[in-house]
């Protein structure tokens, strides 16, 4: 990607950000609590847990998700002092309009 396609790399960053909170576990915090020091996991990757799959819909729903959430933005922002992040907004959905249309999302 060039490095001057700015919304490019802002919308894929936002949405690689996005399935990456979406492939996290949920952490079962009382389980935690409860532990005392000396229970406590040790050790290199004592505490890491396994993502989660995502399928290819799931992420084509996040993906959509987020383009969708750009032109939201964009409509709603009507004056014309707005008219750079407006233009840059849709910029960005565009990018993500195009992943899907090719699907190439991994």
């Amino acid at each position: 990607m060039r490095a001057r396609d700015k919304a490019a790399v802002s919308a894929l960053r936002a949405t690689l950000a996005a399935l990456d909170n979406a492939e996290a576990v949920p952490v079962d915090e009382a389980a935690l609590r409860g532990l005392a020091l000396e229970q406590s996991p040790v050790g290199a990757g004592a505490t890491e847990a396994a993502r989660r799959e995502l399928s290819e819909d799931s992420v084509a729903d996040i993906v959509r998700a987020e383009a969708t959430e750009r032109l939201e933005a964009a409509a709603r922002l009507t004056a014309p002092a707005h008219a750079d992040r407006v233009a840059r907004l849709r910029a960005e959905a565009a990018v993500l309009l195009r992943l899907l249309d090719g699907r190439t999302i991994p």
